[in-house]
């Protein structure tokens, strides 16, 4: 019993180890870094919507009674907030940090006042002076792989309040000025934190939920930009690190090993650079291939007569000895075109290559007979890759550079195949090279979240992977982006975004 015991700890751990050591080895194919110029636009933007939250927040109304003194206060409401000091800034291993310092606020409210038989209403204009917030937001993963706002840590505080009133007895309140104003003063310093805990926790986490995590590219595969941990914060830049993962929609467990080098992110004087390495664009390429979409036929139609005059030449042969009959010789050809293997890119500062293998049958459509492939041809083809940005979506365009084809049987019918190479080359470059740039130039979005876009984009080729440097665009403000995302769709209007 005591064996079994040990065997089962020996076992346990091993299966522990193993466990560990498959989380630890996932690598990030995507790295992104928000720089101080970025959280600079983000503060420009935030402000507005964090001062359009502060001046809708509720204030309970205040009434109460100094001796033969009744008052009332109601419908008090924040007109003007002054946030021309507020920093927003990175707080190292944490998130971000936003302080108002001496800042002003105007507020109107309405009066109701009693003394003795004396009834007077009317709006009093008030101002507060001396308002300081902090604010600190700790940025982590959610159990989605997401960034998300997990904490915030809020202080405000008011340290004087005036209050201005009119009318004949505007006199008479000043001795009750204080008193009106010191109430008040609390219970706005009482609002302050719960509308910025609002704002932070439930709307802007709903701006965060708007970036793709896992989400379908086309009707074959799909991508996954789970952060692989919590958000590395300095004190001038924030770094975060994406799986950057494509998959099969057939088959999402079918997916690459990951072998590639980290991608490196650089740099600080743009607002934000993002990196992706080879493994970004191989394991597109792999789940493509293993979702079996790699494949077409072109049939004689679509070829020039000259490469039809030279296939016949090339393979009559062929054509005599398995189609014997005249009405078989003039048969209609196909070509019958499959990747035999996923392609791969290779990123390098001299430019970006992508190799492909594939197996082109020549196929013989006798009339009323079984198809007769003629022969099966061996292609190796090397592509150009040239990569843009186009709002948050990164494109390829592909083009048939270098491209060689030999007999999968003999030397001889390789060497007859050498008149072959230029027009079929040609023929592939106006038949198949425009579907899949068709597919390629729709792009890929980068994990952004709904409303901002990259604009004035630097690219870089290194050794194994491929920077960028761009500024944002706020294209929607954040409270329109946050309300609409907000709001419920209906069965009939509800969507997957791409």
């Amino acid at each position: 019993k005591r064996w079994d015991i040990m065997a089962g700890s020996v076992l346990g751990c091993t299966l522990l180890l193993i466990t560990l050591n498959t989380a630890v080895s996932i690598k990030p194919a995507c790295r992104i870094r928000i720089t101080e110029q970025g959280l600079g636009l983000l503060r420009s933007e935030g402000l507005r919507f964090v001062a359009e939250e502060l001046e809708n927040i509720s204030i309970a109304d205040l009434s109460g009674n100094e001796g033969p003194f009744h008052y009332s206060i109601s419908g008090v409401k924040i007109t003007d907030l002054d946030l021309s000091t507020a920093s927003l800034t990175f707080a190292p291993e944490a998130g971000l940090q936003f302080e108002v310092k001496n800042s002003s606020i105007r507020i109107t409210f309405q009066r109701n006042m009693l003394y003795w038989l004396i009834q007077d209403v009317g709006q009093i204009n008030a101002s507060a002076h001396g308002a300081d917030i902090w604010t600190a937001l700790n940025l982590s993963k959610s159990q989605f792989g997401q960034l998300k706002i997990s904490k915030l840590s809020c202080t405000a505080s008011i340290a004087r309040m005036h209050a201005e009133f009119t009318g004949s007895f505007s006199g008479f309140y000043e001795v009750f000025s204080s008193f009106l104003t010191t109430g008040l003063r609390f219970l706005i310093n009482q609002q302050i934190c719960p509308a910025l805990q609002h704002s932070a926790l439930v709307l802007l986490n709903s701006l965060l939920e708007t970036v793709p995590v896992r989400t379908p590219v086309d009707q074959y595969v799909g991508i996954d930009y789970s952060l692989l941990s919590d958000p590395d914060v300095k004190s001038d830049w924030m770094d975060m690190e994406f799986k950057g993962m494509f998959y099969a929609l057939t088959n999402e467990n079918d997916t690459l090993l990951n072998n590639a080098i980290i991608p490196l992110v650089k740099g600080k004087e743009r607002m934000v650079y993002f990196s992706v390495s080879e493994y970004f664009f191989d394991s597109a390429m792999y789940s493509y291939y293993k979702a079996g979409v790699l494949k077409t036929e072109i049939p004689e139609k679509k070829m020039s007569v000259d490469l039809a005059y030279l296939l016949r030449t090339t393979f009559f042969g062929a054509i005599i000895l398995l189609t014997p009959t005249s009405s078989a010789k003039e048969a209609p050809l196909l070509l019958d075109l499959e990747v035999t293997s996923a392609p791969r890119c290779t990123i390098k500062p001299s430019g970006i290559t992508v190799s492909v293998s594939a197996l082109m049958n020549v196929i013989l459509l006798p009339p009323n007979a079984k198809p007769v492939i003629l022969s099966s041809i061996i292609m190796e083809s090397r592509l150009n890759a040239k990569v843009s940005l186009k709002g948050k979506k990164l494109a390829i365009k592909l083009d048939l550079k270098r491209f060689r084809m030999y007999s999968s049987k003999s030397t001889l019918e390789s060497l007859a195949l050498i008149p072959l190479q230029t027009p079929v080359k040609t023929l592939l470059q106006f038949t198949v090279m425009p579907i899949i740039n068709e597919r390629t130039l729709k792009g890929v979005q980068i994990p952004l979240p709904e409303g901002i876009d990259f604009i004035n984009e630097t690219m870089k080729n290194h050794m194994g992977f491929l920077s960028v440097g761009a500024d944002l665009h706020f294209y929607k403000g954040l409270r329109e982006v946050i309300y609409m995302n907000m709001q419920p769709l209906s069965p009939g209007n509800a969507t997957v975004g791409n």
